[in-house]
């Protein structure tokens, strides 16, 4: 192989790699669009773990019980909104 024959192929697989490292994918395109009902039953997710996780720290010394107690009615507020939504959209 002559150098100028190196050369080329080098420049081919440059080129080859840059195609394949920046080319765009169409995931984008072959998702589905996100209903009103999935996104809050994915919030619903949110609110639930964070539930735990405030219980949990909670438990572990990290909130006084007054900050804890009102900090849980504001999660458990939102959450009983966020299920009588889902419900009013699941009938």
């Amino acid at each position: 192989m002559t150098d100028t024959e190196g050369l080329i192929a080098g420049v081919m697989l440059l080129f080859a790699l840059f195609l394949y490292t920046f080319w765009p994918e169409n995931a984008f395109a072959s998702q589905k669009e996100k209903t009103r009902l999935d996104y809050l039953l994915e919030r619903k997710e949110q609110l639930y773990e964070n539930l735990r996780d405030l219980t949990f720290e909670f438990r572990a010394g990290k909130y006084p019980e007054e900050d804890f107690q009102a900090q849980r009615a504001l999660l458990e507020h939102e959450t009983a909104q966020l299920l009588a939504e889902i419900d009013l959209l699941q009938s």
